[in-house]
């Protein structure tokens, strides 16, 4: 179950937005949220939950007011993923310096 769950929280923002991407009013999002290619593919790199809240929240005049809080909350979220792995890597038996 908790590799069901990492696996969906690793590959589900991804996912979403690719398949996001493929309408037409989520490419014209898109078209809203960055003006050149190269930031949304590192965000979906890097930080896929800060991107989903970005593209979903920045319109014609951008980020605004309360929209700021839904990107910091994509921003935690990443930030947790990525930590919350690291913090276990040494509960996993055969890892160097794992627990007996």
């Amino acid at each position: 179950m908790c590799c069901l769950s990492l696996g969906l929280l690793f590959l589900g923002p991804r996912v979403g937005i690719v398949l996001y991407w493929l309408f037409p009013v989520g490419r014209s999002q898109f078209n809203y949220a960055f003006q050149s290619l190269i930031w949304p593919i590192l965000g979906v790199i890097f930080v896929p939950w800060t991107t989903v809240m970005w593209t979903l929240f920045s319109g014609k005049n951008g980020i605004a007011g309360f929209d700021w809080v839904w990107v910091g909350l994509g921003l935690v979220i990443d930030i947790v993923t990525y930590t919350g792995g690291f913090s276990k890597r040494k509960t996993i038996p055969g890892y160097p310096n794992a627990a007996p």
